[in-house]
């Protein structure tokens, strides 16, 4: 996916390319999270559709549930989709910040394999 050590540093517009690409696919677990938050928290958890909307937000973003669950399959949809958002919350932040790192990484071993080819 990313470019090996051996290769050349990627371009400056490719490198954009691939941060605009790491954003698009990002966005699109945010929306389809807070779908499937919306979704549970609506037809399981009993919630209007605002006050779902409201709950997958907060729990998506880790502020913690705005409405009680009241009924044992609500809470139990509340439990599961506030794991699935912490793993969620990871694989975004690594989606969005592999490209920096790697590229950092990449002219960090450029720079050593100069500095090391002269001796």
């Amino acid at each position: 996916m990313f470019e090996n050590r051996k290769e050349p540093l990627l371009a400056r517009s490719a490198f954009v390319a691939r941060i605009m690409s790491s954003i698009g696919v990002a966005l699109v677990l945010v929306v389809a999270s807070l779908a499937i938050g919306t979704f549970g928290y609506h037809k399981i958890g009993g919630l209007s559709w605002i006050d779902a909307v409201l709950n997958a937000t907060m729990i998506l973003t880790g502020m913690g549930p705005v409405n009680e669950m009241h009924n044992t399959s609500g809470k139990l949809f509340a439990v599961s989709y506030a794991l699935y958002s912490g793993v969620a919350f990871v694989t975004m932040a690594a989606i969005l910040f592999a490209p920096v790192i790697h590229r950092f990484l990449h002219k960090f071993h450029l720079d050593l394999d100069t500095n090391n080819s002269g001796d």
